[in-house]
């Protein structure tokens, strides 16, 4: 009898222990092109940046902008930076330069479409391209006039730029891919 009660006990807390694993995967984080490039093991990483003419917003804020060229063993890739110091903590957007050509052909439709958003008189709307990592360029228009802003992350906050007109945007975007173009050469 004991036998029989030891056997069924065992087969009984096998089973209730192999019921109460629940395998559980771990969370992947969303790595952004940067993230992915830059952090390699095993390959030595070099980041080189060039400073660029900064960003000036509404607020008479000047955000950083530079491009970084890196390295990762035998490959190499460029982005576009822009850097928002915050209160706490910086905003940084790392724009890859396939992303950059989409954004500036953006920027062109965006352009075409915000006359036609203003004269529509609505409360609210918003026009906005949003990369893969999360960098956001658009406008929204209120009260018959268009704001025009750069959201550098995805995730957080105090990461806005508000910045007075198009033109600067778009300029600030082809001295990018200008330069850019400049060091792959």
């Amino acid at each position: 009898m004991f036998k029989k009660s030891t056997i069924l006990l065992v087969l009984l807390l096998g089973t209730i222990t192999m019921y109460s694993q629940d395998v559980k995967k771990e969370a992947e984080t969303v790595k952004t092109k940067m993230d992915a490039f830059a952090s390699k093991t095993g390959i030595i990483t070099k980041f080189t940046d060039t400073k660029l003419a900064g960003l000036k917003t509404i607020y008479g804020d000047l955000a950083e902008t530079r491009i970084r060229k890196v390295n990762s063993g035998s490959m190499t890739t460029y982005f576009y930076q822009i850097e928002k110091e915050g209160k706490y903590s910086n905003s940084t957007a790392s724009i890859e330069y396939t992303d950059l050509l989409e954004v500036i052909k953006a920027l062109a439709t965006l352009k075409a479409e915000v006359e036609k958003d203003i004269a529509a008189n609505p409360d609210y709307l918003e026009n906005k391209f949003v990369t893969v990592d999360g960098f956001q360029v658009g406008y929204y228009v209120s009260k018959g006039k268009s704001r025009w802003y750069l959201k550098l992350e995805k995730f957080g906050s105090d990461n806005t730029l508000f910045i007075d007109n198009l033109e600067t945007i778009a300029a600030a975007f082809d001295e990018a891919k200008v330069k850019i173009d400049e060091q792959k050469k």
